[in-house]
């Protein structure tokens, strides 16, 4: 069923976990939505998108960012029990199908992309794009919608041009904001891990994740989420201190000119409405 699209139509967003303990976010209007990863229970997501009044039979499609756990827990039921459209890359599909922890397989659920071919769903324009990442495969995603632009990029090694693009035209942002540098190179992580996380094939740290906003800010952006902060090696208030100040650095203030909010590990995050 297609929906008219009117200017006075609200869109929220939020999200359902964030971080290497499971990933899902919500994007949606009063008709419909879609989720982004589903790596937490299948109970929790309902339970979860219920606080806000939200119906599982009101999601429309999950779309897949790549094939580690954390971020396709509850794909196969979502998919089969519910018969959920599940959009991936044929790799990330692929390894899905492979994955011993996925307890139902995909069959008519199964819808494939290709990255840079933007595909349609109700009145989302949704674009997969490629992220750096240690999976199979990962994709980030923007998605277009009224006079809305929003884009989606976690577990990002590094931030090569097409992310950046894709970033860049973006009226609100969910950018990871993995760990602390310091925190990272001083803790319990085992060299080898540690190397793997600062990798270009790893995470974004909380600098780098800074850096790149303040070195290219436009009055577009409206709302930055950090995302996937790590439980180990990151603090909420200090991803969110790092961006703050590196931006005021810029003359770019938080409250005035964009908004910026931290996604909490495993915690349903208040629902933002534009």
């Amino acid at each position: 069923m297609q929906y008219e699209l009117f200017p006075s139509e609200r869109f929220s967003f939020f999200s359902l976990s964030s971080g290497s303990c499971g990933n899902s976010y919500y994007l949606g209007n009063s008709h419909y939505g879609i989720l982004i990863d589903a790596g937490i229970g299948p109970r929790v997501i309902k339970k979860r998108l219920a606080h806000y009044g939200i119906e599982l039979s009101s999601i429309m499609a999950l779309l897949v960012t790549h094939d580690h756990f954390d971020h396709i827990k509850s794909v196969g039921y979502l998919g089969e029990k519910l018969s959920i459209p599940v959009y991936a890359t044929r790799e990330v599909h692929r390894a899905i199908m492979h994955h011993p922890l996925v307890r139902n397989n995909l069959n008519g659920s199964t819808r494939y992309i290709e990255k840079g071919t933007p595909f349609q769903i109700e009145d989302f324009r949704i674009t997969a794009f490629n992220v750096p990442h240690d999976s199979i495969d990962n994709s980030g995603y923007f998605i277009q919608f009224g006079n809305h632009r929003f884009t989606l990029a976690t577990d990002v090694g590094v931030i090569t041009d097409e992310v950046a693009y894709y970033i860049c035209k973006a009226n609100h942002l969910v950018i990871e904001s993995n760990y602390d540098e310091e925190m990272l190179n001083n803790g319990r992580y085992p060299y080898p891990l540690r190397q793997r996380i600062a990798s270009g094939w790893g995470h974004l740290s909380n600098r780098q994740t800074a850096e790149f906003l303040a070195n290219n800010y436009s009055s577009d952006l409206r709302n930055i989420w950090l995302c996937h902060l790590s439980g180990d090696n990151n603090h909420p208030e200090l991803a969110y201190q790092t961006v703050e100040s590196r931006l005021a650095q810029k003359g770019i203030k938080v409250g005035r000119d964009v908004a910026l909010h931290v996604l909490l590990r495993n915690i349903l995050s208040q629902k933002t409405e534009f």
